[in-house]
């Protein structure tokens, strides 16, 4: 199972972007897809993440800001982020909880990250 995460980059602060991360390879189901964020010199944190039956959850960190959501027939996920902060500066990582055998275990799969620099 592969992720490919895309839409990092450079943005002004209250500015937006949008982070795209697509699941490919042998896959059954997806559980749950997210993205996890990395600031320099802190630990990996959850970002947001969407079941795939569509419940969501975030951190209080990004609640009213960041909307995730996904095409479960492209298992693609999304991350919109507006009004983004300074502090939102990180490598972001897609994340996937993928079934690969209708009677196997599921287990996480990750992106390879892709920047988001929050700056003027």
């Amino acid at each position: 199972v592969q992720l490919q995460a895309s839409g990092g980059g450079l943005v002004q602060p209250g500015g937006s972007l949008r982070l795209s991360c697509a699941a490919s390879g042998s896959i059954f189901s997806i559980n749950a897809m997210g993205w996890y964020r990395q600031a320099p010199g802190k630990q990996r944190e959850l970002v947001a993440y969407i079941t795939s039956g569509g419940s969501t959850n975030y951190a209080d960190s990004v609640k009213g800001r960041f909307t995730i959501s996904s095409d479960n027939a492209k298992n693609t996920v999304y991350l919109q982020m507006n009004s983004l902060k300074p502090e939102d500066t990180a490598v972001y990582y897609c994340n996937a909880n993928v079934k690969r055998q209708r009677l196997g275990t599921a287990r996480d799969y990750w992106g390879q990250g892709t920047l988001v620099t929050v700056s003027s």
